[in-house]
């Protein structure tokens, strides 16, 4: 196995550290096995919303999750949710984490969390060194296996494990658009005229009718763990803390959301959501032809979904970033979000124009 790239955690942190002897006894108590005086935690540097942490113990180790400090959105840091939800996929769905222990007692860290195993692989994100970029045909193979996965997913069979209880897929566009509209509002720090532009049109333009799926709602590039030894292989999909039944070309619209390309403007270039931008891969409109192919789904109007993508990750930026007002987190990173969401406002604003996706 090349472990050159592989996915490694770093240093925690400032003002995100565990409460290590809180982890211990919780170790203690439903893992004897682990030597918890060798124990040590690493912190993985990506990622906007929960925190993920490797913890070890010799030969043992575990990615331990938790919501972000000074959170209170409880529907998007529910512990316990995404603790069941991979429960439940493990016997329909081979390309998650396998789920090892939860606690809801906030007496341990001052929080919820899960353990799960790590999955070894390779992250691509926005950010590369030169020489770990793939090549145009392999950047190709990987977005196709992107958007295969995605249609594999969509066709889950909800009755299994009771995964159709997660969700409730009868209006949930329309409840989506309100309730991303409603969380705006209530973290809105600046006047960005263009997103409220946006939750209007979006508001008139729901769409008559909608499949039901398990979606992921968070799925692009660097929610894909790949093969080391083949990167058009996908060997798992992490961060399912919003996964729920609904719209399966919902889910689509966030990928299309994060989906920069080449000729986007510079302010939303800078952000470098994707890798999306590299040679090789499909613009914004080849990836729905490529989901509709691999799905059999029509999509009748791309516009609306990627709006509500671009909307709703604008959305999840500006709440970040009202955090960070706040002052409940010092990660330097978010201090920057409020242009994530400008751009995303200025980028929906231009499809709504145009009628067109790229």
């Amino acid at each position: 196995m090349d472990q050159k790239w592989m996915d490694q955690p770093g240093n925690v942190r400032p003002g995100e550290a565990l409460d290590e002897p809180g982890l211990k006894r919780f170790l203690t108590k439903t893992l004897p096995d682990w030597e918890v005086n060798e124990l040590t935690v690493r912190q993985f540097p990506s990622g906007f919303s929960n925190l993920t942490y490797l913890v070890s113990s010799g030969s043992n180790q575990a990615v331990l999750r938790r919501p972000p400090f000074g959170a209170n959105i409880k529907s998007a840091h529910d512990m316990g949710r995404e603790f069941g939800i991979l429960s439940m996929l493990e016997p329909v769905y081979d390309k998650i984490p396998k789920v090892i222990s939860y606690t809801d007692d906030p007496g341990y860290i001052g929080a919820p969390f899960y353990l799960m195993e790590k999955v070894e692989g390779v992250i691509l994100r926005g950010k590369m060194p030169l020489e770990m970029i793939p090549l145009p045909d392999t950047m190709a193979r990987i977005a196709g296996s992107l958007v295969n996965n995605l249609s594999a997913l969509h066709r889950l069979p909800l009755a299994s494990g009771g995964l159709a209880g997660f969700g409730k897929p009868e209006g949930y566009a329309e409840r989506q658009v309100s309730g991303w509209g409603k969380r705006y509002f209530a973290a809105k720090t600046d006047e960005i005229p263009e997103l409220e532009h946006a939750i209007r049109w979006l508001s008139g333009h729901i769409p008559a009718h909608s499949d039901a799926a398990l979606i992921h709602n968070d799925y692009k590039y660097d929610n894909l763990v790949l093969d080391p030894d083949d990167w058009t292989k996908i060997r798992a999909v992490l961060d399912w803390e919003m996964a729920t039944v609904g719209d399966p070309l919902m889910d689509l619209g966030t990928t299309l959301g994060y989906w920069s390309t080449a000729g986007d403007p510079p302010a939303l270039l800078a952000l470098q959501f994707n890798p999306s931008t590299l040679p090789g891969n499909p613009s914004r409109s080849e990836l729905i032809s490529l989901y509709e192919k691999a799905s059999g789904k029509q999509v009748n109007d791309p516009v609306f979904y990627y709006v509500y993508g671009l909307f709703k990750i604008a959305v999840i930026a500006q709440q970040i970033y009202f955090r960070f007002k706040q002052g409940f987190t010092q990660d330097p990173r978010f201090g920057g979000l409020i242009h994530a969401v400008r751009a995303c406002g200025e980028m929906a604003e231009r499809a709504i124009r145009l009628r067109e996706v790229d």
